[in-house]
């Protein structure tokens, strides 16, 4: 099977293993979203969602959250881990989009990375959910698995987005990516490949 007809095969075989492909962070809106993923960097989503609720009950929006208190902040979000870093970017982030996006958060991959500590695969998941753009969210999960289906041949973030936005259905993309993290934390994991469970053993080169 060529590179396209994997893709696509794997983009079919986790719709049916997982029909409903949501993001594992709660939120509302782009802001509560771009918070919480900024959030999620080594530390887990649900970790994030137990301490979410207090920070968006004082900081619900850009502008509060751009006249935040540091030491507020890193009391909310201390559970988190690299808490002092995190709550420098979350105020940043708070300023930055109200000086400079009136408030709203923006809905391009160029602009959201100029936001402090916003990489692109935040960028991605908030273009993808938020705007309903084509993205393709790299996390390790995603990375894995290009790999493992032999789509790429590199563990390099950027250079897995671009050889994969050339493999997947546009549309299809964001939530491709959603799926991949659920198959990633249930059969192909890190540790192990659950080959004889895997929807994709027909055609996967790691299961054969």
């Amino acid at each position: 099977m060529r590179k396209r007809e994997i893709t696509l095969a794997a983009v079919e075989a986790l719709e049916k293993l997982y029909p409903d492909a949501v993001c594992s962070l709660t939120y509302t809106d782009a802001f509560q979203l771009l918070i919480a993923t900024r959030l999620s960097a080594q530390c887990t989503d649900a970790r994030v969602n137990m301490v979410t609720p207090a920070l968006f009950a004082r900081f619900p929006d850009a502008e509060s959250m751009a006249k935040a208190n540091l030491s507020e902040v890193e009391s909310l979000i201390k559970s988190c881990g690299l808490y002092k870093t995190k709550a420098r970017d979350l105020i940043e982030i708070g300023k930055k989009i109200t000086a400079d996006f009136g408030g709203r958060v923006p809905d391009t991959i160029e602009e959201l990375i100029t936001l402090s500590g916003v990489g692109r695969k935040t960028a991605n998941l908030v273009c993808g959910d938020i705007y309903g753009k084509p993205a393709v969210v790299t996390d390790t999960h995603f990375i894995r698995l290009a790999n493992r289906l032999g789509l790429v041949n590199t563990k390099d973030p950027l250079k897995v987005e671009k050889e994969m936005r050339k493999l997947l259905p546009p549309e299809k993309s964001s939530d491709f990516c959603h799926r991949t993290v659920l198959f990633g934390r249930d059969i192909c994991t890190a540790r192990h490949t659950y080959c004889e469970r895997c929807p994709m053993s027909g055609f996967c080169p790691s299961c054969n």
